[in-house]
C-alpha cells in the first residue's frame, strides 16, 4: 500500500468524522487543498464517489459509508501494529492530542511536562486546556482528562484522581462581615458561582464536616464560565468563591485570598482519564496516560 494512499484514507476518515474538509484539514495540520486532492485521488483510484459535497456539510455516500467502516478498521489495525512494534522496542513516538480542564493543565500537567519530555523525547503533544467538554471522536482527540461523572457510553473511563476545592475570599472583603463559624452564615456574603461552559450547568457545592453537610444554594451575585475569570473575581473582592485548591495555592500564599471555614471540606470532583472504545491505545498514547496517572497519584492536591 503506497504511503500517499494511506494518507488519503486517513484524510477521508477524518472528513467523514468531522463532516467538513476544512475541519479535517485543521485537525490533520494540512492545507484544505491537500486534503481535497487526496480524497479526489482516492475516489479516482477506486472509481466510485465517496462523499456528497454541499455548501453546508460533507457526508458519505452509500459506498463511502461502507468504505469508511472497512478503512477505519484497517487503520486501527495498522496503529495497533505500530504500537506493538514500538512497545516491544520500548520506544514511544508520534503525536498525541489531549484535552484537560484548565486547572489540571496549568497547575499539574504543564509544570511537570519537562519530566515527560525527558522520558519520551519522541512524543509530540497537542495540549488543549479549557472547561469545555470536547467530543473526542469528532475533534480527533486521543485522550482527555475529564472532571465529574462520565456517562458517554463510547468512552473508556479510568478514574485517576480528585480535584479538590476550597471556599475563599479576600481578607478585605471578609473584614467587612462578622467572623464565619458555620456555612449558613455564607448567606450574608455575596456568592460567586461557576457555570460549566457548553451545558450552562452551575457547579453544585456541598460542604461537609464529619457527619454534617451543608449545600450552598443561595442565589449567586455573579456567575462565571471561565476558571481564570472566576478566581480573578474572587481576588477582586467581589464575594466568596469555591475554587480548585491547586489554583488557590499562590493567591493564598501571597495573602490575596483567605480560606473560609477551613474545618469544613468541599466535595471534590473525580478526575478520569477517557479515550474512545473504538481506538487502540498506541504506545505514544499509553506513554502519556500512564505518566498522567502517576503524576496525579503522587500529588497530594490531586491524588485519589
Amino acid at each position: 500500500m503506497a504511503f500517499d494512499r494511506l494518507e488519503a484514507m486517513r484524510a477521508f476518515c477524518r472528513i467523514v468524522e468531522l463532516g467538513s474538509f476544512t475541519r479535517a484539514a485543521e485537525a490533520m495540520g494540512l492545507a484544505k487543498t491537500t486534503v481535497s486532492g487526496q480524497v479526489l485521488a482516492l475516489e479516482t483510484q477506486l472509481g466510485v464517489k465517496l462523499l456528497h459535497r454541499t455548501t453546508r456539510r460533507v457526508s458519505p455516500t452509500t459506498d463511502g459509508s461502507a468504505y469508511y467502516e472497512r478503512v477505519r478498521a484497517v487503520l486501527e489495525d495498522l496503529d495497533e501494529l505500530e504500537s506493538s512494534v514500538s512497545h516491544s522496542r520500548g520506544v514511544a513516538h508520534g503525536r498525541v492530542k489531549v484535552e484537560m480542564p484548565s486547572p489540571v493543565g496549568r497547575f499539574l500537567v504543564i509544570p511537570a511536562l519537562p519530566d515527560f519530555v525527558a522520558r519520551h523525547p519522541l512524543v509530540r503533544l497537542d495540549v488543549g486546556c479549557s472547561e469545555r467538554v470536547v467530543d473526542l471522536v469528532q475533534e480527533g482527540v486521543d485522550c482527555a482528562i475529564r472532571g465529574g461523572p462520565v456517562n458517554t457510553p463510547d468512552l473508556v473511563c479510568r478514574p485517576i484522581g480528585q480535584m479538590r476545592f476550597i471556599v475563599c475570599a479576600t481578607p478585605g472583603y471578609l473584614a467587612q462581615h462578622p467572623p464565619l463559624e458555620h456555612p449558613s452564615q455564607l448567606a450574608n456574603l455575596r456568592y460567586l458561582a461557576f457555570v460549566f461552559p457548553g451545558s450552562g450547568r452551575q457547579k453544585v457545592n456541598v460542604l461537609r464536616r464529619g457527619e454534617e453537610s451543608f449545600l450552598i444554594e443561595q442565589e449567586p451575585a455573579m456567575r462565571f464560565n471561565s476558571g481564570g475569570a472566576y478566581i480573578a473575581a474572587a481576588e477582586a473582592g467581589l464575594g466568596f468563591a469555591t475554587v480548585p485548591a491547586a489554583e488557590a495555592q499562590q493567591p493564598l500564599a501571597e495573602g490575596k485570598l483567605v480560606e473560609v471555614l477551613p474545618d469544613w471540606q468541599l466535595e471534590s470532583m473525580t478526575m478520569s482519564l477517557v479515550y474512545p472504545y473504538s481506538r487502540h491505545l498506541s504506545a505514544r498514547v499509553r506513554a502519556f496516560t500512564d505518566w498522567a496517572c502517576e503524576l496525579m497519584l503522587n500529588d497530594p492536591l490531586w491524588r485519589p
